[in-house]
């Protein structure tokens, strides 16, 4: 009697094939998920970063910085409200204190105002930042803070910060 050799084929089964399909179907899925929530949660927290209520605290922040640091350090006034607060400052190679800077809140803008001493008259108001739902301002020493709260409407942003007369 002759004997039967049985004989493999190599491959995948119909069953085998569709299951490895559904398997990387499912996982295709999973891994587009989380893309696109990386890609939303990415779009969310850069418009956070950006956007105006940010960038209006940061540029009040460093003008705020910028204006103390000239200023001198003889006459720092805070106002009786705590909501302006006025510096006196040497302008150019001056050595009498001829200059002042206000900061203040108009409406929902922080303002700078530039001014001379004698006769007293404004020589120049500028506009720092909008957004500004409340300013104040406290005086220890040399130093004052300044507590600016920016709303924008969809998001706030508080910012602290406090300088040294240098002069």
């Amino acid at each position: 009697m002759a004997e039967k050799k049985l004989t493999f084929y190599a491959g995948f089964t119909i069953v085998e094939m569709m299951i490895s399909m559904v398997v990387m179907i499912i996982a295709s899925l999973a891994i587009g998920a989380v893309i696109v929530d990386g890609q939303n949660g990415w779009s969310v927290m850069y418009d956070k970063i950006n956007s105006d209520v940010v960038t209006d605290g940061y540029v009040a922040r460093k003008k705020f910085d910028s204006v103390m640091r000239k200023a001198s350090s003889e006459k720092i006034f805070v106002g009786d409200d705590n909501a302006s607060v006025e510096i006196y400052y040497y302008s150019g190679e001056s050595t009498i204190v001829d200059r002042y800077l206000r900061f203040y809140q108009s409406g929902r803008n922080l303002n700078l105002e530039y001014g001379q001493l004698d006769p007293r008259s404004v020589l120049q108001t500028e506009t720092v930042c909008g957004n500004v739902s409340d300013c104040t301002f406290h005086q220890v020493g040399m130093s004052v803070q300044m507590i600016l709260e920016l709303d924008n409407g969809s998001q706030k942003n508080t910012i602290i910060t406090s300088a040294v007369a240098h002069n």
